[in-house]
């Protein structure tokens, strides 16, 4: 435990007890404040004795929030006290708390402007704040007026701090009324129903009492057995005819009665038909999805500018030059895009498409166009592509893409809407196909807005307990706006303050958490009998799976990691190892990962990571290695940037541009969907205690290097643990002075290995070193 952590205890237990004190003093001073009005400012007089349950202390200071300040609002202040040495105390986050000190002291000064606008004539209510207040506001809006303004600041707390919109409290209603409609009908139908088999019992005792009167003994008796007879008929279990073969192939059949499984289908259809199907969206069933008027419309709803002029004149120079080249033109036609323009050719008969493959600088020369790239041919079409970019480039609006009837529509697991293609249709995608997504692509080429897009169409499409993201933001911008929807669709690991996790130390034990996870949830797979996901889910829907087994509906995760090359670069194999074993496996359970990298190369993309991510997006890379790196083919070096990109799912590549969602409507989803009622806690993932990074070495001093004592004095002398300082003060290699890190770590003197971070020295100073040294 550090100095730190035992201060924020120590003043959060102080803060506790004041606010304790607080309350205490405050309530007592509801009965006392008469007698005790003598003792104001006579606090050190030891010969007067105070009413107060907190004595003197309580009477001064309740007579200074209560009487002289706030009223019976001075409460507040008592709460807001305890509950910060509460945070304080557990080490929570502080962020929260600021929130309930507004709310706080707004709730303090309306309490007191209500009680001294309503009952001013007992001062303990409002106090001399509200009755003050009051009196200045009377003077020059009246009485009615300050009543008004009353009722505004109140709705604006109740809209505001709790979202008590009409229509939010008139669907509450609406489902209390059905709720009483539905008790209502159920006991009246179980009313007639038990007066129905009281009925039919006071039938049956007739007969029996007529039966029993007319025949003899003998005949009773017969009739008993065979009632006997009847009722073990009726009990008998169902049989089924069971067809087997034993070790040596001699085919065997059996009768069986009825499985558990049997049994368990007749439960759950009788729940189904008393209760419904279970519905996971029933605790944030009022939950209300984004609404599209939240996303720009950049193009103010025009549709794409057809320059008729320029694509004649790209037609013409796409045939001069090829005539140049004696190469003949059959057909030409265009097809529109937002930011590029296919035109499509049909050669004469005899031309070899080598031919024209090769001659895309010079097509490119000729239309003074960067980003030409020549498709030769467009599989099942038999023509030959020539994609050309648009003088005037258009902006695909994420609000044009999620308003379309292609993703409105559309019916898939984890629908993600791209962008758009050539021919300007909206391209839709499932994530759960793919199942996993690689992108990468240059600095500010549209990778963050990539990702952007691709959550907030999984947010516009599937309700908070469907789907929980798991986000990692090495930059520590990119994402931090999703922090509002934490309780909504985060989850994070046990005992870890921030669910967007932007340490990369930290993403190695998640990732790992996530592992966990997906064996369990394989273990649930097993016991239900399914062999994905969607059945999982189904099967738990229709009740026939218990939850006292341990059964529970599971959502989907996305795992979004940003800046994958910083990750291999800190913790290399320890991230690699766990990521791909997710990617490997994680598909039927539903964990599905997004990595995105600025820098594709083969040491940050590995063949284990690419083997597994059949869907990849490529953004405008710098050179064609690259965009064979990550596409396992050329052509994300031609492309224009600003959102142009391709993407595969292991077949052909598709051209696209980009849906632009741009900070501020990324920020107005994440405030609409923050407001709204959460869950107490984002989904938690199963804890996982990592190993202590570092050496394995036992501390033994034969095999220190020669110049580790040279290197402990340094490290202490400077207060940092780290390999790149050994290099540059003793002139080493990384190897030599990573070996030495590890022997210091062994010997006690510098902590474990932090991830980017330096690694924590231990000893204070040379002195300490050598007493150290001696010791060991």
């Amino acid at each position: 435990m550090t100095w730190t952590k035992k201060h924020r205890i120590i003043l959060g237990v102080f803060l506790m007890f004041i606010g304790l004190a607080l309350f205490v003093s405050f309530f007592s001073f509801l009965f006392t404040w008469k007698s005790d009005q003598s003792l104001v400012g006579e606090f050190f007089n030891r010969e007067l004795e105070a009413k107060n349950w907190m004595s003197k202390f309580g009477a001064q200071v309740s007579h200074t929030f209560i009487y002289k300040g706030f009223g019976i609002g001075a409460f507040n202040f008592a709460f807001l006290i305890l509950i910060t040495g509460l945070y304080l105390f557990l080490s929570l986050s502080l962020k929260k708390l600021l929130n309930y000190w507004f709310w706080g002291l707004y709730i303090i000064i309306l309490v007191s402007l209500f009680f001294g606008f309503a009952v001013n004539s007992l001062p303990i209510l409002g106090g001399t704040v509200g009755f003050e207040i009051n009196e200045f506001l009377n003077h020059y809006i009246g009485k009615i007026g300050v009543g008004i303004l009353l009722g505004f600041l109140f709705i604006f707390y109740v809209v505001v701090r709790h979202n008590w919109t009409p229509d939010r409290i008139s669907s509450y209603f609406k489902m209390k009324k059905k709720t009483l409609e539905e008790e209502f009908s159920t006991a009246k139908e179980q009313s007639l129903a038990s007066e129905n088999i009281s009925h039919e019992i006071n039938k049956e005792e007739e007969k029996i009492s007529d039966a029993d009167s007319n025949e003899d003994n003998e005949t009773s008796s017969t009739h008993h057995l065979d009632l006997t007879e009847e009722t073990t008929k009726e009990e008998k279990p169902k049989e089924k005819l069971v067809i087997a073969s034993d070790e040596e192939g001699d085919v065997k059949m059996e009768v069986q009665t009825a499985n558990e499984e049997d049994q368990v289908d007749e439960l759950s259809k009788k729940l189904v038909e008393d209760f419904g199907e279970f519905d996971p969206t029933l605790e944030l069933s009022n939950y209300q999805f984004p609404k599209i008027d939240l996303l720009e419309d950049y193009n103010k709803g025009k549709g794409i500018t057809i320059d008729q002029n320029e694509l004649e004149a790209n037609k013409v120079k796409i045939v001069d030059t090829l005539k140049n080249y004696k190469i003949g033109i059959a057909d030409i036609k265009a097809t529109i895009g937002p930011t590029v323009t296919l035109y499509e050719i049909i050669p004469e008969a005899g031309i070899r498409i080598s031919k024209i493959k090769n001659l895309e600088d010079d097509i490119a020369l000729s239309l003074a166009a960067l980003g030409i790239r020549i498709i030769a041919p467009i599989p099942g079409r038999g023509t030959i592509g020539i994609e050309v970019p648009n003088q005037n480039p258009s902006i695909v609006p994420m609000r044009s893409v999620v308003a379309s009837p292609k993703f409105q529509q559309a019916e898939m697991q984890l629908p993600i809407a791209l962008g758009k293609t050539i021919s300007n249709e909206t391209f839709v995608v499932d994530l759960a196909k793919m199942p996993h997504l690689l992108m990468a692509g240059a600095t500010g080429q549209g990778k963050s807005v990539g990702l952007n897009v691709i959550l907030t169409s999984l947010l516009y499409q599937k309700h908070p307990a469907e789907v929980k993201f798991v986000l990692v933001d090495p930059k520590k911008v990119e994402l931090t706006l999703f922090n509002k929807i934490e309780r909504h669709y985060l989850a994070k690991m046990p005992d870890v303050e921030d669910a967007i996790i932007t340490d990369n130390s930290k993403v190695i034990n998640t990732v790992n958490s996530l592992c966990i996870e997906m064996d369990a949830r394989y273990d649930l797979l097993k016991d239900a009998m399914v062999r994905n996901i969607k059945e999982y889910n189904q099967k738990f829907k229709a009740r026939k799976l218990n939850p006292e087994d341990g059964h529970k509906f599971l959502p989907y995760i996305v795992l979004v990691i940003d800046e994958f090359a910083d990750l291999i670069m800190t913790a290399g194999k320890e991230i690699e190892t766990p990521i791909a074993r997710l990617a490997q496996l994680a598909r039927a359970i539903g964990i599905h990962l997004i990595i995105a990298t600025q820098r594709p190369s083969v040491n940050v993309i590995t063949g284990m990571i690419k083997a597994n991510f059949p869907a990849r997006i490529a953004f405008r890379v710098t050179s064609k290695i690259d965009s064979r790196t990550i596409l396992d083919a050329g052509g994300a070096n031609q492309l224009i940037g600003r959102g142009d990109m391709l993407f595969t799912q292991g077949n052909d590549l598709v051209r696209l541009q980009c849906a632009l969602v741009d900070t501020p409507e990324v920020d107005r989803i994440t405030e609409f969907i923050g407001s709204q009622k959460a869950y107490p806690d984002a989904h938690m993932l199963p804890e996982y205690q990592g190993e202590e990074s570092g050496t394995s070495l036992d501390d033994n001093v034969d095999e220190r290097d020669s110049r580790f004592k040279e290197a402990a004095e340094i490290i202490v002398t400077a207060q940092q643990g780290s390999a790149s300082l050994l290099q540059r003060k003793m002139k080493l290699g990384y190897n030599r002075a990573g070996r030495i890190i590890d022997q210091l770590e062994a010997a006690g003197i510098v902590g474990p290995f932090e991830g980017s971070k330096a690694r924590q020295v231990l000893i204070n100073d040379l002195t300490s070193l050598d007493e150290h040294l001696n010791n060991v």
